[in-house]
């Protein structure tokens, strides 16, 4: 009898994509922390902080991907098909209080800027539209009948907005020297 559990190699395929996601996602994390610390950029920071959550999301499709393939057994009749819409919950919960920090981050160095590099800031947001491209474009071979996988890839579509964001950020520091436009963003 058929569940609607589809655990055979569309499932197999769809973990090796979130795998090869999660490493992108990972990579570039690391480098934009660094070029954000360098160029004290909130919005860079921001965005890797958002990184971060896209990351946990990832990590935790996989982890879901992987316990919704378990067989049922003891208490947990059912099967573990649930774990999906568990992590799925999660990351929008992750992203919701990262959301806060930087809310507040920002309304923090509104009040006291620091010095902004437009020129770092705009290659590493450009940089990271094509890395979410490309991560996109992984996805988006996956199933997206498991919420679990269009919550992911819905999770990255997101930082799209928020990488152009900061790029227009990045050419407006650099056209006007007003730092700001890094906070806003």
């Amino acid at each position: 009898m058929h569940y609607g559990h589809d655990h055979g190699p569309a499932a197999d395929s769809d973990r090796r994509l979130l795998t090869v996601s999660l490493v992108l996602i990972l990579a570039f994390m690391v480098v934009e922390v660094v070029f954000a610390v360098a160029s004290s950029s909130l919005a860079l920071l921001a965005d890797a902080g958002h990184m971060l959550t896209d990351a946990a999301a990832l990590g935790l499709a996989l982890l879901a991907a992987w316990a919704a393939k378990l067989p049922a057994r003891g208490r947990w009749t059912f099967g573990f098909g649930r774990a999906e819409i568990l992590a799925a919950q999660t990351n929008g919960i992750t992203l919701a209080l990262i959301g806060v920090w930087i809310l507040f981050e920002g309304i923090r160095r509104l009040l006291e800027p620091p010095e902004v590099r437009g020129g770092i800031v705009s290659i590493v947001a450009l940089a990271g539209i094509a890395v979410n491209l490309g991560v996109l474009a992984l996805l988006s071979r996956a199933r997206r009948d498991s919420l679990n996988v269009r919550g992911a890839y819905l999770h990255i579509a997101t930082d799209l907005a928020a990488f152009a964001g900061t790029a227009l950020a990045g050419g407006l520091i650099l056209l006007t020297g007003w730092d700001r436009f890094d906070h806003v963003a």
